[in-house]
């Protein structure tokens, strides 16, 4: 994407969206951080708090391990493996037992058959595809005359709308499994306290901000795109 650096309209209609998302990135770490000092009134650590949400909606054949990075926590559907990284694993506070329950919640989305969970699975090739190729093909594109190579600005517009629509679908998602995990950890009495509410809803509204500034991000690029095609045609 060099060719943007020369492009003022490329700031115009991605920057803002670029600091969005970094903004979001500093505001996830800053809630995990604050939240990570604060233990949970039960003292139970994130895994033990993952499993008290499955069992209490009846899901037992989803295995809980340990993961390597900072904040990798994830839910695996192929192989029904709540992956937790080493800090919610084994932390025992506010903020882990909520990463650890919202992650719990998309298990719980799988068992039950929630229809954005099973679209998103159903097209992450697609958008993988389409974030590997859309870049290479829109840059030649550019790249060579417009006669014979404006397809290639087309056809890398039209995979890099695979990723658009894969984040569209992410949201409802990703909302949809921090409000599993508030409501759980309520009815369990994980998260009882005004504290606890406080701290799982700061952590996880952080995290939700992510989603919704990639997204953005996502959907301003499209549109950079599209006003690109439109340029280079005339």
């Amino acid at each position: 994407m060099y060719w943007t650096m020369f492009d003022p309209m490329w700031y115009v209609i991605v920057g803002p969206f670029i600091l969005l998302a970094l903004l979001a990135q500093l505001k996830v770490k800053t809630a995990f951080s604050r939240w990570s000092r604060e233990p949970n009134r039960r003292g139970v650590s994130g895994a033990e708090a993952a499993a008290v949400v499955l069992r209490a909606a009846g899901v037992g054949d989803v295995a809980i391990q340990e993961h390597h990075g900072f904040l990798s926590d994830h839910y695996d559907p192929r192989e029904k493996v709540l992956r937790l990284s080493a800090q919610v694993f084994r932390g025992r506070s506010i903020a882990s037992i909520g990463v650890a329950a919202h992650e719990a919640g998309h298990a719980l989305q799988h068992a039950q058959g929630y229809a954005p969970l099973a679209i998103r699975s159903a097209i992450v090739p697609m958008a993988s595809i389409g974030s590997s190729l859309s870049l290479p093909l829109i840059f030649l594109g550019l790249l060579f005359p417009m006669g014979g190579s404006f397809w290639l600005l087309k056809l890398g517009i039209a995979c890099f709308s695979g990723v658009v629509f894969f984040q569209l679908v992410t949201l409802p998602v990703e909302f949809n499994a921090s409000s599993r995990a508030k409501r759980i950890l309520a009815e369990t009495g994980l998260a009882a306290t005004a504290e606890e509410v406080e701290g799982v809803s700061s952590v996880l509204s952080a995290a939700a901000l992510t989603y919704v500034a990639a997204t953005l991000q996502a959907i301003a690029t499209l549109v950079y795109y599209l006003l690109l095609a439109g340029r280079r045609r005339g």
